[in-house]
């Protein structure tokens, strides 16, 4: 169960397009590949999961523990002949603790780090940035170089005779190709079911890494996965019978905690809200993830069905908790981008609109006291453009940011019903 980094010395170097090309290329020479993506980030592992054709997990050096993180790698890469995990943001970029970045991530691993580095204007100072990288931490091992986007042939001689002064392997240069990018949207890269060209762009980078990388090389370069002996804590489930939203709109939802719910025992069933399905009327708990509901706010006022459901489960005591998107459609209304409002479910008593012109972002301590079966301290993200209006009642969460600082008190609950801007990553 050997495992590599893929990391960068700061974002839109391309290591997203690096890692998918790698997922791919390796795929194809017939190895199994399992992805997972550093930090809380869920769109980058639905498109690194289509890339390599096996489920991508999350791995956040930040929110989870030592034990959760090697049990999820280890676990992850088991039957696998590679972990390939793609950083976020720069190798040594964190939350304002200075915990939780990509080069953590490594270091509980024991996994050493493949650098991708972005050659566009620059060419001879590449090594100078490639030597202060890998000397930052001693526990970190850069142990490959992939340079990205060489404008010439000759371009390609001057970032080839600049590191060859490192004794760090180079393990290829790839050239600039403008067809090798995915679109954005408002929070982040948009969902491969989305991108017409997705499986077009992973084929043409697949093809860019076997033109130009030395993949033997770089499969020579891992090493075992670290195992922790402490075993995490596990986030128990919601109730013994969970129903789950599932559908575009509701999308976001982390693989460890359905490991966790299984494992407790729990039975879990799946709804498509955009579908007008009702949760299973045998379900005692109801989770509505994060998602997009601004996008398909139409068809979710439309979801009479869906909404009925809803308001059965909750007189019949059933806990439903919702997440981000999940807490948007608890709501009375949804005004969208383009100023249309949308009527949601109506079981919590607050209005959301996307009406944020910077998103809101970051880690967060949460605690609460509440009827939501999890442990009172939680850690969690944020990351969102909306925002909630005419609110009034009991916050489930006190909040603070990832450096302790108190935060306005987050979420609603009213009875059996509660959510939350938070999306819970696991306990504290």
């Amino acid at each position: 169960m050997n495992g590599l980094v893929v990391a960068a010395p700061r974002s839109g170097s391309g290591k997203t397009t690096v890692t998918l090309g790698l997922l791919a290329a390796l795929t194809r020479r017939g190895l199994a590949v399992a992805p997972a993506k550093s930090g809380p980030d869920y769109i980058d592992t639905a498109i690194l999961a289509r890339a390599a054709g096996r489920e991508a997990i999350n791995l956040d050096a930040w929110a989870m523990s030592p034990g959760r993180l090697c049990q999820l790698a280890s676990g992850h890469a088991a039957g696998a002949d590679l972990l390939l995990v793609e950083g976020a943001m720069g190798l040594f970029d964190g939350a304002a603790d200075n915990r939780g970045s990509t080069a953590d991530l490594a270091a509980a691993l024991g996994l050493p780090v493949i650098l991708v580095l972005d050659a566009e204007r620059q060419s001879q100072s590449i090594a100078a940035l490639a030597h202060g990288f890998a000397s930052w931490r001693a526990d970190v091992k850069v142990a490959g170089l992939i340079v990205n986007r060489a404008a010439t042939t000759r371009h390609e001689a001057m970032l080839r005779r600049a590191l060859s002064a490192l004794d760090i392997p180079l393990l290829g240069v790839l050239p600039r190709r403008d067809a090798l990018s995915l679109p954005e949207r408002h929070l982040g890269l948009v969902l491969p079911g989305e991108v017409e060209r997705f499986d077009a762009v992973v084929i043409a980078a697949a093809e860019a890494i076997e033109d130009y990388i030395d993949l033997n090389r770089l499969l020579a370069l891992s090493t075992p996965v670290d195992r922790e002996a402490r075993q995490p804590v596990p986030l128990p489930p919601l109730g013994q019978h969970i129903a789950i939203a599932r559908d575009a709109a509701s999308a976001f939802l982390y693989r460890h905690w359905i490991h966790d719910w299984h494992a407790a025992g729990a039975t879990l069933s799946f709804f498509s809200p955009l579908g007008d399905e009702a949760p299973d009327p045998s379900a005692d708990a109801v989770f509505l993830p994060g998602g997009y509901p601004e996008l398909h706010g139409q068809t979710l006022a439309a979801a009479t069905n869906f909404h009925a459901a809803l308001h059965a489960a909750r007189d019949r005591g059933a806990l439903i908790y919702g997440e981000c998107g999940g807490f948007m459609v608890l709501g009375q209304s949804l005004t969208d981008k383009a100023g249309v409002t949308h009527r949601m479910a109506g079981l919590l008593p607050h209005e959301t609109r996307i009406d944020r012109p910077r998103r809101v972002l970051g880690y967060r301590r949460l605690r609460h006291a509440s009827p939501l079966p999890f442990p009172a301290a939680l850690n969690g993200h944020e990351f969102h453009y909306s925002s909630a209006h005419h609110t009034h009642g009991t916050p489930l969460f006190t909040a603070a940011d990832a450096l302790g600082e108190p935060l306005p008190p987050m979420g609603l609950i009213d009875r059996n019903v509660m959510g939350s801007y938070a999306h819970v990553i696991d306990i504290t």
